[in-house]
């Protein structure tokens, strides 16, 4: 898969509350290319989990 189709494919989980899947979407993303916009996405959904339940996710 493509950095875009790991990025598309983060966001769906992302639409659908599943954070951890969503989050390993982004990381796959950006390990193709560090300047996809998963990056902004996956610092979003840190700042999210972090601000509202620190326990669902653990940096």
């Amino acid at each position: 898969m493509t950095a875009e189709e790991y990025y598309k494919r983060g966001k769906e989980h992302q639409r659908a509350g599943n954070w951890q899947d969503a989050i390993h979407c982004y990381i796959e993303a950006i390990e193709l290319d560090a300047e996809s916009p998963a990056v902004e996405a996956k610092k979003m959904v840190e700042d999210i989990l972090n601000f509202y339940n620190k326990d669902m996710y653990n940096p």
